[in-house]
């Protein structure tokens, strides 16, 4: 539109500016030669040129004044093209302004979430100040509580040179009451159990005792990848020549344990010194100082728990679930019966020079071999299981020529004289027999229930109540003593103070009897043989000895008393009034019953004929304090 009009005002100005070119008072040129006198219609000529001019004037300010007003619309259209353009600048200086404020409101939306962000980071962050403030605060709490505790309890083990010792034991006050008197402390000698004869079955005892109280010294370190243990046990059990009951109750301190262990990554394990046998049951796995030990005060145990400690060097492997082991262990023969011809020696005084005990009147055996035992464990994850087995030898040296001559007649190498060397020689038997044990633990593990089992030839010495290994022969021979051992164990632990146990076991040997005929008269030899003379095993006799060193069993002449089977039942508890990081203490009482049956024989000695069959019966009742500090 805007063009269109610029172009019409343009035609009218270049029209008008054609007609203002032609002079006002121009005439028209004559014609070459031609020159006439004006005429009429020559001045009305000049009339018409004239309103031709005048109308040409006028066409020309007309043509003026729209030049002016088009000059006047051009300057319009330029001011209105002007404030279009500021009306364009203005826009895009809103939309520039509305796009920044967009942007800001964008930012703005965008700090908005970075401040809620910060905030909940903030907020994150002092809560994990206050938290890790708590946390500080129980550490530092829990730092100066272990401070204390170390200022107050010191140190739990000594560390010394890469090793550290760890000290313990326990200290005890014990008493045991018995309705038949033993003559022993509370460790009860359970063949000795009185028959009715002996004049101490009419009386009863009491003891008082602190010797069962107990040092211990554990030692632990690593050597590369073995670890290697020293373990050292012992108490006030011993009695030396001086020891007494008067005044000073001097007895002496003596091992009970000494050994060193050392333990591989893969399972395998050496250990050597004095220590639980392998018959002893373990708690779990084939391990030293692992060992399921009965609850009760009596240091014998209990009848029918197959122990011993002696020197022993063993070798394990744990295969996890399974343990195998293999040991040689230090023997000691026991013999019991009686008749026996004065023609061979099992043991030997002790002597003094090779630092044995001269004073024990048993002597030592002259062994041959030490004593082999194997055993194996299952741990399935629920109860333990094991099984063990052994083998002993046993030797003594047998002269022929001391055999009574009612056995057999003396070899004519003996030149007449019953105490000639003459044949001598080593005579070596084998007994040996197994075990099995089983452990099951009840009710969240709060009672455990087992069973022991025992039995073989020889292997009496591997249960407590020590019946005999073997006996001998008319002609000097040992033979082993078949035997059998069983054991059943409830222990109960309601709840971390209280600790209740009963125990029922026996120990059983068989007879192991032998005769030979002396002047027409059949003499029994060997263990429990029913010819042996009983008669006096019920009725008291008079003491032998003297006043002040009375003998009450010096009677046997008429009581053989070869022991059947011996019984015990035992209940008891434990209850520790204080466990903790300074020790514990506790205090327990047990109850015991005894009873012994003897092999059966004849009211007369040497005579098959004479009278009905004797068996001899003992029993006891005994009752066991204890108040003992444990060290930390």
């Amino acid at each position: 539109m805007k063009k269109l009009a610029t172009l019409t005002l343009s035609m009218f100005l270049v029209s008008g500016t054609a007609f203002a070119d032609t002079p006002k008072d121009a005439d028209a040129q004559p014609a070459k030669g031609a020159q006439p006198a004006k005429s009429k219609a020559a001045k009305k000529a000049e009339s018409s040129n004239a309103a031709i001019a005048a109308q040409l004037e006028e066409l020309r300010q007309t043509m003026q004044s729209q030049q002016e007003q088009l000059q006047m619309l051009k300057e319009e259209l330029a001011k209105r093209d002007r404030q279009i353009d500021e009306a364009r600048e203005a826009a895009a200086a809103a939309n520039a302004r509305a796009a920044e404020a967009s942007t800001k409101a964008t930012e703005a939306v965008n700090t908005t979430a970075e401040v809620k962000s910060t905030a909940v980071s903030l907020n994150s962050t002092v809560s994990d100040l206050k938290a890790s403030n708590e946390a500080l605060k129980t550490t530092v709490a829990t730092e100066q509580a272990a401070a204390q505790k170390a200022e107050e309890t010191g140190p739990t083990t000594i560390k010394y040179k890469g090793i550290s010792i760890s000290p313990g034991g326990f200290l005890a006050a014990e008493t045991v009451f018995r309705s038949r008197a033993t003559s022993g402390d509370i460790n009860t000698p359970f063949t000795g159990i009185p028959y009715p004869n002996n004049a101490l079955s009419k009386v009863t005892e009491n003891n008082f005792s602190a010797r069962q109280t107990r040092a211990t010294l554990l030692a632990e370190t690593n050597i590369g990848a073995a670890k290697v243990t020293g373990y050292y046990e012992g108490d006030f059990f011993g009695a030396g020549t001086t020891s007494n009951n008067r005044q000073s109750n001097s007895y002496v301190f003596r091992q009970r344990q000494l050994w060193a262990n050392v333990t591989w990554e893969n399972g395998f394990s050496v250990a050597g010194g004095q220590m639980w046998s392998l018959v002893t049951e373990s708690k779990k796995g084939i391990v030293n100082r692992q060992e399921a030990l009965p609850l009760q005060i009596d240091l014998q145990y209990v009848v029918g728990w197959a122990w011993q400690r002696a020197y022993s060097f063993r070798v394990v492997k744990d295969f996890g679930k399974y343990a195998v082991a293999a040991s040689i262990e230090g023997p000691q023969t026991t013999i019991g019966g009686r008749n026996f011809p004065a023609n061979f020696f099992v043991n030997a005084p002790g002597a003094g020079g090779g630092l044995f005990n001269a004073f024990d009147a048993t002597g030592y055996t002259v062994n041959r071999a030490p004593d082999f035992l194997v055993k194996a464990t299952y741990d399935p994850g629920w109860g333990h299981y094991e099984v063990v087995g052994i083998l002993s030898n046993f030797r003594n040296r047998v002269y022929p020529c001391g055999v009574p001559a009612a056995v057999t007649p003396l070899p004519a190498a003996c030149g007449g004289s019953a105490t000639s060397v003459a044949g001598a020689f080593n005579d070596s038997r084998v007994g040996g027999g197994a075990g099995a044990t089983a452990r099951f633990p009840l009710f969240a593990k709060k009672l455990d229930l087992a069973a022991h089992v025992q039995g073989g030839d020889g292997i009496g010495r591997f249960s407590s109540a020590q019946l005999a290994d073997v006996t001998a022969r008319p002609n000097g021979t040992l033979a082993p003593i078949h035997s059998y051992a069983w054991l059943g164990t409830l222990e109960g632990h309601p709840n971390p103070k209280l600790d209740l146990y009963a125990y029922f076991g026996g120990e059983y040997a068989a007879r192991t009897a032998y005769t030979f005929t002396s002047a027409g008269t059949p003499v029994a030899v060997g263990y429990g043989s029913p010819l042996f003379n009983n008669s006096g095993c019920a009725t008291e006799t008079f003491p032998g000895g003297t006043v002040t060193n009375p003998s009450p069993t010096n009677n046997t002449a008429t009581c053989t008393g070869d022991i059947h089977h011996i019984v015990e039942g035992t209940l008891g508890f434990w209850h520790k009034f204080y466990n903790g990081p300074r020790g514990r203490v506790q205090w327990g009482i047990q109850y015991s019953y005894l009873t012994k049956y003897g092999w059966s024989g004849n009211n007369n000695s040497g005579n098959a004929a004479a009278g009905p069959s004797v068996r001899p019966h003992a029993v006891d009742n005994m009752v066991f304090t204890s108040f003992r500090y444990y060290l930390p």
